[in-house]
């Protein structure tokens, strides 16, 4: 019998000022120990609206995980590479790369960047990016439910995206009053992000609500499990993420990850040297699209 998946921790993040500047807000959705959350270090919700032509962001350094970005409103990037409401890019920072996100006109966007640990055997690989535009994300509708799976397999769909750490991301719709299970392996990391109205979870209908974040139990056993959530009355939007915990302790500083204090003094000196490139330069071999 599969293990029933159980809310067990919820809290609503708050708005504070981004570091772009005016019209940035960025929400902390990760909180807690880091032993609790992993494989996930990191996820902000960036809302931007930017009422001006001043050039902000800019080029910066990464190592040692991935960052993921789900845009979910508005386009960010140029001609050469945008992305648009829908998109997904997961760029493997691996040994150190250096990523430019430069808005230079008036834009309004909202975007998940999420920071995923790297297993230890793969912490200075070789870095890599993988795009999976709107239009070719697998999606599935039944019963009330439109899913659309970014990483991983759920649902009987899977995603082509590669992984180094095994991960499930999916944004969810729920029409109102819809009730529906989602099977999960039983020890991944899971949590919810609401984006739009409400849910009961579990066999205890614990409920979640718009912009909170909810955690599930998870065992120490693989295996399958099994999530019932019930949409409220308006219905349900909410993005999912489930990763499998590596277990392995980690230095963060900045925008880097590491497995000790020196290596993370290796890694300033080496992007003061120069000594990163940048993620255009990678090469084909090591970029992905769909």
């Amino acid at each position: 019998m599969s293990n029933k998946r159980r809310l067990v921790r919820k809290y609503e993040p708050g708005d504070n000022p981004g570091f772009l500047g005016e019209g940035h807000i960025a929400r902390a959705l990760i909180q807690g120990d880091f032993r609790d959350t992993d494989p996930f270090i990191l996820l902000m919700d960036d809302m931007l609206d930017k009422k001006t032509n001043e050039p902000v962001g800019g080029p910066h350094p990464h190592a040692g995980f991935e960052t993921v970005t789900l845009m979910l409103e508005g386009e960010l990037g140029d001609e050469v590479h945008k992305m648009k409401a829908g998109d997904l890019q997961m760029m493997t920072a691996g040994g150190g790369i250096i990523h430019t996100e430069t808005i230079d006109k008036k834009a309004r966007m909202r975007l998940l960047q999420l920071w995923l640990n790297l297993p230890k055997k793969d912490r200075w690989i070789t870095p890599r990016v993988q795009d999976i535009s709107a239009d070719h994300v697998p999606e599935i509708s039944s019963e009330g439910v439109d899913l659309k799976l970014y990483s991983g397999s759920l649902a009987g769909i899977s995603s082509p995206l590669k992984n180094h750490v095994p991960v499930i991301i999916a944004d969810i719709r729920m029409r109102p009053d819809t009730s529906y299970t989602l099977h999960l392996p039983a020890s991944y990391a899971t949590f919810l992000y609401m984006l739009e109205g409400a849910l009961q979870i579990g066999e205890e209908k614990k409920p979640l609500e718009q912009n909170q974040v909810g955690w599930l139990d998870r065992s120490a056993i693989d295996g399958d499990s099994e999530l019932n959530i019930t949409a409220g009355k308006s219905g349900a939007r909410f993005v999912l993420y489930s990763g499998q915990p590596q277990g392995d302790t980690i230095v963060s500083h900045g925008p880097f990850i590491a497995d000790t204090q020196e290596e993370i003094s290796g890694l300033y000196r080496a992007f003061r040297a120069g000594k990163m490139k940048h993620i255009s330069t990678v090469a084909e071999s090591q970029k992905f699209k769909w």
